[in-house]
């Protein structure tokens, strides 16, 4: 990181910036100040809205009173766009327990006028969603998201014409589920797996690099079982202080497998036995 592009950031007393883990998007750095560390995230080629989403839904953990990293500064500086954070400092271990009870104190914050979806759209390395406001959730989850998986799936030619047929029964399986499911629009993380969640050194937990949107709270418990990391204490305190309703584990593969398949289509045929697992074990 040159001089002239690490002078032309908001933050004074500059000591040190050190590379550390950000993710396979990002690079990221620990910003060493006199006035205590920063987390920088760095974006090349890119302007500064690439950002805009992960910011928005930070914000709205702040205002939710979620434990989270806070927005400190953005912007672009050449070609460049970077995200300036609050620095969490991570601890070796935490309780499942509050972590269970964090996310659902997440999922108790509801869009004020009953829409699904968000004011900004999904920016993936390899996918986008648009989130635009809706009145079911069907609309958000199936329509603008499975069916658009579907078609990246089948223009990537990763698809038999039977395994095409076994998604549109599956389709048809969510949507009858669905549309008898009395779905509300929680504030979601959007992309809830273990990599984005960690213990601080009191052992608190805390949520960071949200894909936020309004939607069905079983979207982001889907994602918290296709990758591990989540034991059963964080799945009984969510239950205690935010019951699921009948048919939650079934709806719940739902979400597994819309995991599945957008890394299905960033990762290739690798996924393609898992994804048609899933499918297999939806109809059942």
């Amino acid at each position: 990181m040159n001089k002239d592009w690490q002078s032309q950031l908001p933050i004074n007393n500059i000591k040190e910036i050190i590379p550390v883990s950000g993710g396979d998007v990002n690079e990221a750095y620990k910003v060493e100040t006199k006035d205590g560390p920063y987390f920088l995230l760095v974006q090349h080629n890119r302007s500064e809205t690439f950002y805009a989403a992960e910011i928005a839904g930070l914000e709205a953990f702040e205002a939710a009173g979620i434990t989270a990293p806070v927005v400190k500064g953005y912007g672009q500086i050449h070609d460049d766009a970077y995200l300036v954070l609050s620095y969490l400092e991570e601890g070796r271990s935490g309780s499942q327990r509050e972590l269970g009870k964090l996310v659902a104190k997440l999922h108790s914050h509801h869009e004020p006028h009953g829409k699904f979806g968000f004011h900004l759209p999904y920016h993936g390395s390899d996918i986008t969603f648009e989130n635009g406001w809706k009145d079911s959730w069907i609309n958000i989850f199936v329509e603008q998201r499975l069916d658009q998986l579907k078609d990246e799936i089948v223009q990537r030619k990763l698809w038999s014409n039977d395994e095409i047929l076994l998604f549109e029964k599956v389709r048809e399986k969510i949507v009858k589920a669905l549309e008898n499911h009395n779905s509300k629009p929680s504030l979601l993380h959007g992309d809830l797996w273990a990599g984005n969640f960690m213990f601080l050194s009191n052992g608190e937990p805390a949520l960071f690099d949200p894909s936020p949107l309004y939607g069905d709270r079983e979207f982001d418990l889907g994602a918290t079982r296709v990758f591990g990391g989540f034991t059963n204490e964080f799945y009984d305190a969510y239950n205690e202080t935010l019951p699921l309703s009948k048919g939650a584990n079934q709806r719940i593969k739902f979400y597994e497998l819309y995991l599945l398949m957008v890394h299905l289509v960033k990762f290739g045929s690798m996924y393609a036995g898992s994804v048609n697992r899933t499918m297999n074990e939806i109809l059942d």
